[in-house]
């Protein structure tokens, strides 16, 4: 149960009214309305890596599932494996990442999970492990990756510290909403 209420989205003013009436009725959402103006730039950002990225979908998955599990924001990796699955991801494939089992992932798979728990744990890559990411995906796609390592590292400790809820059947209206993003051919 969420450690405070969710900000009556009926009291909201200027940037954020606007912001999040574009925003889905998530928990997040609603919990991250309380911090005002913040709402509209902190979800502009997630937008931006979410939707304007070279990084490939699933790697950018990969990157976000796995933050969410080393913060222990079973939240975000909720979220996040409904997005892995509207991009046709094996089940499989997405819980191997979840439990961290790394002989059932591909090399790149196996490098970009090396990577996101190099850089929560350590900040800094060696510089082979570095090198060895810019050969794999390139150096625009390594720097999204690490930029949506620390978004979502800070989206997840927000998640956590606030206790923000799953929403329910019943809170989404008796359906979880339409997810599309960009490169999928149809609505989860």
């Amino acid at each position: 149960m969420a450690r405070v209420p969710y900000f009556d989205r009926s009291k909201l003013e200027g940037r954020a009214k606007a912001a999040m009436e574009k925003l889905p009725p998530l928990n997040l959402f609603a919990m991250l309305a309380h911090s005002g103006d913040l709402v509209d730039g902190v979800t502009k950002l997630g937008n931006q890596l979410l939707s304007h990225t070279a990084l490939d979908p699933w790697l950018r998955e990969i990157v976000i599932l796995r933050v969410g599990v080393i913060t222990g924001s079973t939240y975000e990796v909720y979220q996040h494996r409904r997005i892995a699955q509207a991009y046709k991801i094996a089940d499989a494939r997405i819980d191997a990442v979840i439990a961290g089992d790394m002989a059932a992932l591909t090399p790149l798979e196996q490098a970009v999970c090396a990577m996101v728990e190099t850089v929560l744990a350590l900040g800094r890559p060696s510089d082979e492990q570095f090198h060895q990411m810019i050969d794999l995906i390139g150096l625009r796609p390594l720097q999204e990756l690490v930029l949506t390592c620390g978004y979502y590292f800070m989206i997840s400790r927000f998640l956590v510290t606030f206790d923000v809820d799953i929403e329910s059947q019943e809170q989404m209206g008796g359906d979880r909403p339409p997810l599309i993003l960009p490169g999928m051919d149809k609505a989860l």
